[in-house]
């Protein structure tokens, strides 16, 4: 019997993929938003595609917010596109 692959959903664009195509942002326990490359970091995940037009979309939509069930600061967001290559980085 075929192993089942462990989708999840792009809180950017919505598309349902495998969990190894996208990457996993993290609310630590100590209140940072970060992103886990290793997909096993401690605290709250959520998906993105690995396109910063879906980070985008996400922060535009209050995505992140509402999938860490707090208010993610505009300086984490910055962050975020500054290490996944957006419009804003550099």
């Amino acid at each position: 019997m075929p192993k089942k692959i462990p989708m999840r959903t792009c809180i950017g664009c919505g598309t349902i993929r495998p969990k190894k195509e996208l990457i996993r942002i993290v609310l630590t326990p100590e209140g940072e938003v970060v992103i886990d490359r290793s997909m096993r970091a401690n605290g709250r995940g959520a998906y993105l595609c690995d396109d910063p037009a879906c980070l985008q979309k996400a922060i535009r939509r209050r995505s992140l917010s509402r999938a860490f069930r707090t208010q993610v600061s505009a300086e984490s967001c910055s962050r975020l596109e500054a290490e996944m290559g957006g419009p804003d980085a550099g």
